[in-house]
């Protein structure tokens, strides 16, 4: 059923394949409990061959030879043990799925946090940050049932029945051949309903990461809708685009639907078939084959066989929207983990461990568009130096912020830090040499000793007292309910915008990196404040460190050694102090 679901996409299909063989990737992080799901759902598929067997015996007995309770009681017994029996088996395949849909979403969250680690900052804002969610929460989540049930039941689908049919043949062979004649019928019909099953899931992932994007996009920017008049507009908007991911839901569910309808139609049909031939043969007026030498066990036997027989292609049906929801999502996270990072690669020398060197020779980086944002700059920064790099919206600012921090990796040229060129460094050691504060800082859900202190590395509190003091931080945080220990949220709780920036900035204040990155610090802060984080900046570039600090507000920064000035992604003017 596999293949011949995947033919409505074309044998050429390339991206299907591609999808098909990521996914099975990923499966194999399940281990044995793929095998363990399946060896209990065999057992208990098969154990309903004895159980229809010791139930066709009682009923023999009773109601044909007139055997008493007392003479019942071995059969009793043993159909006790089978019933106890299959509800283990049944009790284990359940724990065992539930055990491998775990690990299989376990390894690709892990999976897909490296690579979004790996991306790094530039690479992470290409993406919306609600479809990036939805890959992580609803995409992944959809890998999990297609390996702990379609992919067992594939297995049970064909070994149950077969060993059905076997134990009926070995009763009567022309019920057998009965139920033989209508199997091929069920998973022909049903690869028929799912060549368009694909499709339509894999539209309605993307449109559930649209939609995701969409509402934390709005949700954010809420009360900036409020001031400007527009929250009706765009709460409109939402309803619409909601409405048509609801319509694209209901086209999945009638795929699946109709699925099902199938299977229940041709599987009637055929258990009716058993049925009458039964009757009549019991009634003796059908003489065809075996029919004259049915009894009230080999009639019974069949008869409760003939819906287990197709019990498993039920089971099958079920879950066989997940292998098209898995396939779905395998789409857009194959898609989402092929991105290429634009940091460079990590090389195996260890950066040096003083203020370093910073060398630019013809970095040129393009845009989404193609556009060049920076155009082969030459740029030489010597350790120790202070740079305030300035220049219109666009002009490549925080791009090369990016490029010295090994966030991008530049189109063409190359950075060189005390001459070794930055590819060949390791790219994680050499990051953790550097103190980053970002336009808009990233504060994450936990307290604010644990934003101070991100890796947990045991920093005293008087050294982050310290750093809060430093970058004019130490005064509101003072005045939290729980001092250091106050939880935020990742949008910084009930900290203003200043406040957040402040606090990421004695975040990098803790470090004592030898190289400070800052993308526009005063941008957020009344005048008073901003004085206050320059003279920090000062205070660090005095220690020795090397400072580039990118901003439009120059006059805020008149203690450092050199202004560049950059347009269009190009130096115009280069002043030393």
């Amino acid at each position: 059923m596999e293949e011949a679901s995947g033919v409505g996409a074309g044998a050429g299909d390339t991206g299907n394949e591609a999808d098909r063989s990521w996914l099975r990737a990923r499966a194999r992080a399940a281990g044995s409990w793929t095998r363990v799901v399946t060896v209990a759902g065999l057992l208990a598929g098969w154990l309903v061959i004895a159980q229809a067997a010791l139930l066709a015996s009682l009923v023999q007995r009773v109601a044909a030879d007139g055997a008493g309770l007392r003479e019942l009681g071995g059969l009793l017994a043993g159909l006790l043990v089978v019933l106890l029996l299959r509800a283990g088996c049944t009790a284990v395949q359940e724990w065992a799925a539930a055990e491998t849909a775990h690990r299989v979403h376990r390894a690709a969250r892990e999976r897909l946090y490296q690579h979004l680690l790996a991306l790094g900052p530039a690479g992470i804002a290409r993406h919306a940050p609600g479809g990036l969610a939805s890959a992580v929460v609803e995409q992944v989540a959809a890998l999990g049932p297609y390996v702990a049930r379609y992919q067992p039941q594939m297995v049970i689908t064909v070994l149950v029945p077969l060993a059905i049919v076997v134990a009926v043949a070995l009763v009567d062979w022309l019920a057998a051949l009965l139920l033989l004649l209508a199997a091929p019928l069920i998973p022909a019909f049903m690869a028929l309903v799912g060549m368009g099953a694909e499709a339509v899931s894999r539209t309605q992932h993307q449109a559930l990461a649209r939609l995701g994007g969409y509402f934390l996009d709005r949700l954010q920017g809420l009360d900036l809708l409020r001031h400007l008049g527009r929250a009706d507009d765009e709460a409109r908007t939402l309803e619409s685009v909601g409405e048509a991911y609801r319509r694209r839901s209901m086209a999945v569910l009638r795929v699946a639907f109709l699925s099902s309808a199938v299977l229940e139609f041709f599987s009637s049909v055929a258990i009716a078939l058993v049925a009458v031939y039964i009757g009549m043969g019991l009634l003796g007026y059908l003489a065809l084959g075996p029919a004259p030498e049915l009894t009230l066990f080999s009639g019974l036997f069949v008869l409760l066989l003939a819906p287990e027989f197709f019990q498993p292609l039920r089971q099958l049906a079920q879950h066989y929207h997940d292998r098209a929801a898995a396939l779905g999502a395998a789409a857009e996270l194959r898609r989402l983990e092929e991105t290429p990072s634009p940091m460079p690669p990590g090389g195996d020398e260890q950066p040096p461990g003083a203020a370093p060197a910073i060398e630019l020779s013809g970095v040129t980086v393009a845009g989404d568009t193609g556009a060049p944002i920076l155009a082969d700059l030459a740029l030489s920064i010597p350790a120790g130096q202070a740079v305030l790099v300035t220049g219109a919206s666009g002009s490549g600012k925080t791009t090369l912020l990016h490029v010295v921090a090994a966030f991008r990796e530049p189109d063409r040229g190359e950075v060189r830090i005390d001459g070794t060129s930055l590819g060949t460094l390791d790219r994680a050691a050499w990051q953790q040499r550097l103190g980053w504060l970002a336009q808009v800082p990233h504060l994450f859900p936990a307290s604010v000793r644990s934003n101070l202190d991100p890796g947990d590395h045991g920093v005293d509190t008087g050294t982050l007292e310290h750093a809060l003091e430093r970058a004019g931080a130490r005064a509101f945080t003072a005045r939290l309910a729980q001092g250091l220990d106050t939880p935020l949220d990742e949008r910084g709780g009930g900290l203003s915008g200043g406040e957040g920036q402040r606090l990421a900035l004695a975040r990098a204040l803790v470090r004592r990196a030898p190289v400070l990155l800052v993308d526009e610090p005063t941008a957020s802060l009344d005048p008073e404040t901003a004085d206050h984080v320059s003279e920090t900046l000062r205070a660090e570039a005095a220690r020795g460190a090397t400072v580039i600090i990118a901003s439009h507000a120059a006059e805020q920064f008149p203690w450092v050694n050199r202004v560049i000035t950059l347009t269009g992604g190009r130096i115009t003017g280069d002043r030393h102090a």
